[in-house]
């Protein structure tokens, strides 16, 4: 149970934090850096949160249920634009693997050549 307070104590200081100082990042995202940062900083144990961790990961499907019944409200809105939704899809996915690739051997060629000068 302390694990679970752990965490809905880092969602809801993330909460108190977007809204005093209107940071253009979602509560829960503030909240899991401030987390991520106390793991970290050896602030807070992993042994502390590992179980409830584990409790939410293995019912994460429980999550997505909210997400399913809102899509199937705009179901018909989806089988009127489906190829267009498919191919923003496809064009979004490809261009996010090109620019990671492009990035990672751009990375690469100069951490090659600085180990090269040394």
């Amino acid at each position: 149970m302390l694990g679970l307070t752990i965490l809905v104590g880092f969602y809801f200081l993330g909460y108190v934090l977007h809204s005093a100082a209107h940071i253009p990042l979602p509560a829960n995202v503030i909240g899991l850096i401030l987390f991520t940062a106390c793991l970290f900083l050896k602030l807070v144990k992993l042994e502390w949160v590992e179980d409830a961790g584990e409790f939410l990961i293995r019912h994460m499907l429980l999550f997505f249920i909210p997400f399913v019944v809102g899509t199937m409200v705009f179901f018909h809105y989806i089988g009127i634009y489906a190829v267009q939704l498919l191919v923003s899809l496809f064009a979004s996915t490809a261009g996010v693997l090109l620019v990671a690739g492009w990035t990672v051997k751009l990375i690469n060629r100069k951490g090659g050549k600085q180990r090269e000068s040394r």
